[in-house]
């Protein structure tokens, strides 16, 4: 009775994973850098929005709070 037992060298050159041996080149993707710069503007606008809203809110009650 034998058996094909699979060990780490049974396995062929195309079933590892990919490596890439060269360099690569300085590029970046423009779609990469447009979707972090508009989700660091999208916090900044939350943020601005927030702030706003607090400084409207304790305006309107300190209106309300003199007229009284």
């Amino acid at each position: 009775m034998e058996s094909n037992i699979n060990t780490p060298k049974d396995i062929n050159d195309t079933e590892k994973p990919l490596k890439l041996n060269g360099t690569t080149s300085g590029r970046v993707d423009i779609n990469v850098l447009k979707s972090k710069l508009q989700k660091d503007e999208s916090a900044e606008l939350k943020k601005n929005i927030l702030i706003l809203s607090v400084l409207v809110l304790f305006l309107a009650s300190l209106g309300i709070y003199l007229s009284l």
